[in-house]
């Protein structure tokens, strides 16, 4: 009998693509959404080259992680974990932990504007909705494994890929001053605190810690170089295209907001914007616009509680299950919704908070990615290790800018 000829390459390493785009789900959240339509709508096209930045640095960093947990089979808090002592562990946890209370309060807001602007659901029953919804996500996770939850997020992915990106089909945009925005500048302060929650919203603390997990769950552990080879060549594809994807969004809502919102009263807030839209685009943009932010919030809602279990699992060494972790960590967002306070100046406020926790997260990866000690012989190459520190450089220098301008006022 003959033997089956085997798949092609191609074929395989395909198969092994998924945990990216889970993690992809951060950079398209509704945290993005308040940054980017403020960005556009206040700025025009200045700060496109933010968001290019912003995701050339993205890939880095996501590359990083994934490959730490495919060649240690150890989460980026694991490994945190075992190599800092109890106060330091107590610490580093605390402040991962207010990064997950911004992370969840964005998402959280964000799916409950997207259900009071399509069906005028009150924020705050909104946000419980949400949280409910959410709680049936991770129990698919829990229940059918995390290909079935790739599965359903990718989905998700798509509906907010073709809601967020349908607008600028129809928009007028200036696709020369488009390209100008691509030179690096800054206009005033405000547009430095702009840059800093786009950065905030886009290279994702919660994302760092997590993308090792999925790496490591999905693919299992081995110490079989070969394999391990084939599945960093599957990571880099993986990254790749889901980032291209995310970054492709953010751009593109971006564009929305110059082209179609800019001098526009009331585009400061996601529901102005909205109802801007449906004013210059159309009831039909406006609507797929709603569909894309509400799928934004119940996806990336779903994925940082499933960040925040990572972190505590690997710093506290505590398995919390993801339905306690999410009803615990739903709470600030409800208590913010229910006082009343601006949601969107909420959620921009919240990738400010994200920015100055990102150091805490990129650092320790730079690092232990180009430690021999830890990754053996895949230890970063030199280009690698100086594209690492440049990227983490430029990002800790932006955040001194930001906490200089903040405390200026």
């Amino acid at each position: 009998m003959t033997a089956a000829a085997p798949k092609p390459p191609e074929r395989r390493l395909l198969r092994l693509l998924g945990p990216a785009f889970v993690a992809a789900i951060a950079y398209v959240d509704p945290g993005n959404v308040a940054a980017n339509l403020t960005a556009g709508a206040r700025y025009q096209y200045l700060l496109v080259w933010v968001l290019v930045a912003a995701n050339a640095s993205a890939v880095v960093v996501q590359y990083l992680s994934a490959k730490l947990g495919v060649v240690t089979g150890r989460t980026l808090p694991e490994l945190l974990g075992d190599r800092l002592p109890r106060a330091g562990r107590l610490a580093f946890w605390a402040q991962a932990e207010v990064v997950a209370a911004a992370t969840d309060l964005a998402e959280v807001i964000g799916g409950a504007i997207a259900l009071q602007i399509l069906f005028d659901v009150p924020l705050v029953a909104g946000g419980v909705l949400i949280g409910a919804i959410s709680l049936a996500i991770l129990a698919i996770q829990s229940a059918h494994g995390q290909r079935t939850f790739e599965a359903v997020v990718v989905a998700l992915l798509a509906v907010i890929t073709v809601g967020f990106v349908a607008g600028v089909v129809v928009s007028p945009v200036r696709w020369g001053a488009a390209l100008d925005g691509l030179v690096p500048r800054f206009r005033d302060s405000g547009s430095v605190l702009i840059a800093a929650s786009m950065l905030g919203a886009t290279v994702m603390p919660h994302a760092i810690y997590l993308h090792s997990a999925l790496a490591r769950d999905r693919h299992g552990t081995t110490a079989d170089p070969a394999r391990i080879r084939t599945l960093l060549r599957a990571t880099r594809l993986d990254v790749v295209l889901a980032l291209l994807i995310a970054g492709s969004v953010n751009i593109a809502m971006l564009l929305l907001a110059a082209s179609s919102l800019s001098g526009t009263a009331g585009t400061d807030t996601i529901e102005g914007a909205h109802a801007a839209i449906a004013a210059a685009l159309g009831p039909v943009v406006a609507a797929v616009f709603g569909v894309g932010l509400l799928a934004s919030g119940l996806a990336s809602t779903s994925v940082g509680a499933y960040a925040g279990a990572t972190v505590m699992a690997g710093l506290l060494r505590v398995s919390v299950p993801l339905v306690v972790r999410r009803v615990v960590t739903l709470i600030p967002a409800l208590v913010i919704l229910g006082l009343g306070v601006d949601p969107t100046l909420a959620l921009v406020l919240s990738q400010v908070a994200l920015s100055v926790g990102i150091p805490f997260a990129l650092v320790p990866l730079a690092v232990l990615t180009s430690r021999r000690s830890v990754m053996g012989d895949a230890v970063n190459p030199v280009p690698l290790r100086v594209v690492a520190v440049v990227v983490s450089l430029l990002i800790v220098l932006l955040n001194v800018a930001l906490l200089v301008l903040t405390v200026a006022g």
